[in-house]
């Protein structure tokens, strides 16, 4: 059963092609970026074979979809002999809301509940309702399916994911604590599970999916008991360009001080903080190693902060499970920044931690064990794979539609 994976961004679509027929193989993958932007972008990758780039604009999502489908086909580039042979459409969509405690099959009802999460979501759920309905015209007749970011979140308890606001305004208005990255918290979990030879329904495992947006999840028995993001991505951790955890008070009087209006706020703790905040260079983790080479102090604080958060948010949740079992590292940071998986890490031997920094130096890319033997804790980095999550979900719900 072939499954074409979608990521639509804002202005971006990511891919990929999927044979989940026995074990899954990844038949090509690529993306779509600049989107309705002057110069579009589209790279489209065939395994085994050379990629192809081609540089024009592209003006919508549906034209963006267009040329994926016609590279899949393409008597050159292509890895199908015709589009009837996908055989169902997985999408990631950044917002459930409280609808959706698990990944659906895309109807009218769904796509009403996507767009009314829109305004939960504003850069996300639109451009990936847009996606749906583009290969609804494009592929008339192929099921589709929705997968959530915030579904895994859906068990956290009340306690854990109600605000200290007043509880009817937040009723009212659907605000509290819906945590994201759950495809990626999820897999990674029960992936080291299997490489350890472990249930993960007895076990206690802190997740920490590190990139430009980054979150760290508690999860108890198999279910997610408390995240550290929140209504929006905003919260936890500092991030590429997001502030992470800020006094409201602050931002309050950052607002009032600068005469911002709310587009303004939301670009500051979005767009201009973080990691590009604080160093005043960049978002990205190895341009600052960089700067910090080069005597950058304020680099180098902002790295330090990265993983000082990190350290704290793995303490909280150890206090919130009663102990853990396992520590996970997964993303573009966590996968591959041996400085920030060390930062995080070191000093918790009373958690139970026996850090092996030579087992931990150099790793990118790996999954590995990153404690020594013997450790009460296991720290483990792992790749995530959400597109392989989206396909598996696609694949149960769209295989009893095949005839």
């Amino acid at each position: 059963m072939n499954i074409l994976v979608l990521n639509c961004g804002s202005s971006s679509i990511k891919y990929q092609l999927l044979d989940m027929s026995a074990s899954p193989v990844l038949l090509a993958r690529g993306i779509v970026d600049k989107i309705a932007l002057p110069a579009g972008k589209f790279t489209h990758v065939p395994a085994a074979r050379q990629p192809s780039v081609v540089e024009r604009p592209v003006p919508d999502h549906a034209a963006g979809i267009q040329l994926i489908l016609s590279a899949l086909v393409d008597s050159s580039t292509g890895v199908l002999a015709s589009l009837t042979d996908i055989h169902a459409v997985g999408h990631r969509v950044a917002h459930g809301g409280e609808y959706f405690p698990g990944s659906v099959l895309v109807d009218a009802g769904v796509k009403e509940k996507i767009a009314a999460c829109s305004a939960l979501a504003p850069l996300h759920n639109p451009a990936n309702l847009t996606g749906i309905e583009a290969l609804e015209s494009l592929l008339p007749g192929t099921p589709q399916v929705a997968v959530f970011d915030t579904s895994f979140h859906q068990t956290l308890p009340p306690k854990a994911y109600t605000y200290g606001l007043p509880l009817a305004l937040c009723r009212r208005h659907g605000v509290r604590r819906y945590g994201f990255h759950g495809t990626s918290h999820a897999f990674v979990a029960r992936r080291a599970c299997e490489l350890l030879g472990w249930d993960i329904g007895e076990k206690k495992i802190i997740t920490c999916h590190l990139g430009n947006g980054s979150s760290i999840t508690a999860i108890e028995r198999g279910r997610s008991v408390d995240t550290s993001m929140g209504f929006t991505p905003s919260a936890g951790v500092i991030m590429g360009t997001r502030a992470g955890d800020v006094d409201p008070g602050a931002l309050l009087y950052l607002v009032e001080r600068e005469g911002m209006d709310a587009e303004a706020a939301n670009a500051l703790v979005n767009k201009r903080s973080g990691l590009l905040g604080v160093s005043g260079l960049t978002p990205d983790c190895r341009e600052l190693w960089e700067a910090v080479r080069d005597g950058s102090g304020d680099a180098r604080l902002a790295l330090d902060m990265l993983g000082y958060q990190v350290k704290k948010y793995i303490g909280s949740y150890a206090a919130v499970l009663n102990g853990v079992d396992l520590v996970v590292f997964t993303g573009g940071i966590g996968e591959n920044d041996h400085d920030i998986r060390r930062a995080a890490c070191e000093g918790m031997q009373y958690l139970g931690i026996d850090f092996d920094d030579a087992a931990n130096h150099g790793v990118r890319g790996k999954d590995k064990v990153l404690t020594r033997p013997g450790s009460r804790v296991t720290v483990m980095s792992i790749n995530t794979n959400e597109e392989l999550v989206i396909a598996t979900d696609t694949m149960i719900l769209a295989a009893p539609l095949q005839t």
